[in-house]
């Protein structure tokens, strides 16, 4: 049975209603005409990166992506519905998501890397072991 629930009181907790509520699929009074994915499917997310809330968010946005992709701006008579507008918002959520993902994702070696600014540092090529040193400044090459 699919539910749609929403508790607003609950968003402290690193549960459901905290993702619905940071993706702003909050209002559920509508059942599946409101909201974009059934608690269920939600749960299931969390429970496939228990520990990695971002994971989980990105599985869902894509989700939400690909359930919505479809969907154009539609205008009848005096009615207009732009309904682009709504998965444009979710895709630019998942592209700064994704984006800060991948740099998460980036190998290091060095403290000085992990600047989110820079991963390229001074004296990253120095070649400590070469022993001489030019100009009060280590060789870079033996």
């Amino acid at each position: 049975m699919k539910s749609f629930t929403y508790d607003p009181s609950k968003i402290t907790e690193s549960a459901k209603d905290r993702m619905r509520f940071e993706l702003g699929d909050t209002m559920v009074e509508g059942g599946p005409m409101t909201t974009a994915l059934t608690d269920e499917e939600y749960q299931a997310a969390l429970d496939m990166h228990p520990g990695n809330w971002r994971k989980a968010k990105l599985a869902l946005l894509s989700s939400i992506l690909f359930r919505f992709m479809y969907e154009v701006d539609t205008k009848v008579g005096p009615l207009s519905l732009s309904l682009r507008q709504r998965a444009e918002g979710w895709k630019k959520m998942y592209d700064e998501l994704k984006a800060e993902d991948d740099m998460m994702a980036v190998p290091t070696g060095h403290p000085k890397a992990l600047s989110p600014k820079h991963y390229f540092y001074e004296g990253m090529h120095d070649n400590h072991d070469a022993g001489g040193t030019r100009r009060g400044k280590r060789h870079v090459l033996p």
